[in-house]
């Protein structure tokens, strides 16, 4: 347990996650509130969801205060028991035999498990068992630093983005893909290795797409019907893309005020408002300001956590701290593409601003994480000073 010692430190980055991630969060709570909630009575006077998203957030933030007590190399010990578990229920999810009132399916994805309080999303908590997995087996091997090394880490990654996207759920299995990279180049992996991979695989993409679900391929011609301007399904198949681009339109420089904004969110019927669209509602409310100040708030939480990684002295914590933020980075610029028409829409939540109760719990579990590897100063290793018979020179 030598490995483990170390001294606490009180001046670190870890304050510039957390205090980024409250702020997000109380944002997320009023713009689902704005979302769902047409004409309330008070400040109190919040919607159901709004109230569900504070129960989310204080069980997020607790939890983020468990998972930064311990000292995070103990973690390195439970990796392997919470990766198979972690795969276990994105297994649990794809058996037939497993009755509907547990696993049931939405907008025809099996991908939540139905628990008392919420629906259990296992390919969010997946998110960290993978980054300490793959932290884990990148740290016990030499650098990354040819092309073939690559293949392994990459073949361990298809497992949980091949589970994932037979539920199927595409939007969640891309985020594995940056963080793994990140983590690649936290490692010694070599820029021009990833890069070739890359263009191999943008290569080979047209290749798949006789295995893409008609919903996902109806999304990508959804797009190409947006670049070339076409409007003819502005009431089909863009209709979500299109109602959210005229929503953030509406809001201008500086925003709605709160009254027209929550009209216009509710007589647009913006599909998914409160969870994928949240974005174009907390553009709606505040304009461009607000959009901006939201994406300025994204950015000192990323660059929070890559300060958490430049200063940690331990390769596994910052390979963790790296693939953390690659994975809040990857989803913060998809959701907002998304939202904006420069991509299709594939159902990736915004951090800490969508409502859902797997989401939250996950990335405040991932900032309590970022926490942990920030507050942790390790010990210089004591070495007693050599000792001469008297008389004698060293």
């Amino acid at each position: 347990m030598r490995s483990v010692r170390s001294t606490i430190k009180l001046a670190h980055a870890g304050w510039v996650v957390l205090l980024t991630a409250l702020a997000l969060s109380l944002i997320g709570i009023y713009a689902i509130d704005v979302a769902t909630h047409i004409n309330p009575a008070g400040p109190l006077d919040l919607s159901a969801l709004a109230w569900k998203q504070i129960v989310f957030s204080i069980l997020g933030v607790l939890g983020a205060v468990v998972i930064a007590l311990p000292h995070y190399k103990l973690f390195a010990y439970f990796t392997w028991p919470i990766a198979f578990l972690s795969l276990g229920l994105l297994v649990f999810l794809l058996l037939p035999g497993v009755p509907s009132w547990l696993v049931t399916p939405i907008n025809g994805a099996r991908a939540w498990i139905n628990l008392p309080l919420f629906n259990l999303q296992p390919s969010e908590p997946a998110k960290i068992a993978f980054v300490l997995f793959m932290a884990l087996y990148l740290r016990q091997r030499d650098p990354p630093e040819s092309f073939l090394s690559l293949f392994p880490p990459g073949l361990l990654t298809l497992v949980p983005i091949g589970l994932i996207t037979l539920q199927p759920d595409l939007g969640t299995a891309c985020l594995f893909v940056p963080s793994l990279f990140g983590m690649l180049v936290t490692a010694g992996a070599r820029l021009r290795h990833l890069a070739l991979i890359v263009v191999l695989a943008s290569l080979a993409a047209p290749a798949a797409w006789p295995f893409l679900m008609p919903h996902q391929k109806a999304r990508f011609v959804a797009l190409v019907q947006q670049v070339k301007g076409d409007r003819s399904q502005e009431h089909d198949i863009n209709f979500q893309s299109f109602t959210a681009q005229r929503l953030i339109g509406a809001g201008g420089l500086s925003g709605q005020p709160d009254d027209k904004a929550r009209a216009l969110i509710r007589f647009n019927r913006l599909p998914e408002a409160h969870n994928d669209m949240i974005f174009s509602v907390i553009s709606t409310r505040f304009g461009v300001v607000g959009a901006v100040g939201v994406i300025w708030l994204f950015l000192t939480y990323f660059a929070g956590a890559l300060g958490v990684a430049a200063m940690c002295k331990d390769r596994f914590g910052r390979i963790v701290a790296v693939g953390i933020a690659a994975f809040i980075a990857a989803q913060v610029v998809i959701n907002i593409g998304m939202n904006i028409g420069l991509l299709p829409i594939i159902g990736i939540t915004l951090p800490f601003l969508s409502y859902g109760g797997s989401s939250m719990l996950t990335c405040w579990l991932m900032t309590g994480l970022l926490f942990n590897i920030a507050m942790r100063r390790e010990l210089t290793p004591y070495n007693p000073a050599p000792r001469y018979p008297l008389g004698q020179a060293p």
